[in-house]
Order: structure tokens, then sequence, then C-alpha cells
């Protein structure tokens, strides 16, 4: 039986395509530690990320508010601070998952879609 160049080429092609589906199952089988209680769990963090260092500024603010009277509230103001500081925080932890995430897709081959 003779083989053609065009019989080869769709044989390379069936191979190709067979080798990228099974990296991306094992892929899949690496990572299956992000489940929905994972994504939870990360918006949880995300919150806490923010609201911890908002009441260590409530907290903050208020002692010195009794402590050291004054005109200026120190508790709006470090209440306002602590939460600029933990958006900060979070959008920042936030991009770095995002450029994680990126890179792994980025590393992954292109599957065609040739039929």
């Amino acid at each position: 039986m003779k083989i053609t160049n065009r019989t080869k080429e769709i044989q390379e092609k069936f191979a190709r395509k067979i080798a990228s589906k099974g990296s991306h199952k094992l892929r899949a089988k690496k990572s299956k530690e992000q489940t929905v209680w994972f994504g939870l769990g990360l918006l949880g963090l995300i919150g806490w990320s923010i609201v911890i260092p908002t009441l260590l500024g409530l907290a903050l603010g208020i002692w010195l508010d009794q402590k050291f009277p004054s005109p200026y509230s120190w508790t709006l103001m470090l209440m306002i601070g602590g939460l600029l500081l933990g958006c900060f925080n979070a959008s920042h932890w936030v991009q770095g998952e995002q450029a994680q995430i990126k890179k792994m897709q980025n590393s992954q081959p292109k599957e065609s879609n040739d039929d």
C-alpha cells in the first residue's frame, strides 16, 4: 500500500491533535483544586484583605479621637485610609493572579480545530 504525501499530512495532523488533547487533559487533572469552593474562598480572601485594614484604621481612629481630641475626625480619615489601602492591596493581588493565569494560558499549545 503506497502512502501519499496527503495521507502523511493527515496522519501527522491527527497525531498533533491527539497529543494536544492529551496534554490538555493532563493539565486539567493537575489543576483540579480550582473548584467552585476555591473561587468562593478567593472572594473571601479578597474581601478580608479590604475589611482588615479598614477595621484597623477605624480602631486606631477611635483611639486617637479619644486620646487627642481635635476638630478633625481621625476615625473617618483613618477608616477611609484603611479602605483605600485594602482596595489597593486587593487590586494588586488580583492583577498578580491575572498575570499568572495569562502566563499559564500562553504556555499552553494552541489547539487547531481543523477537521
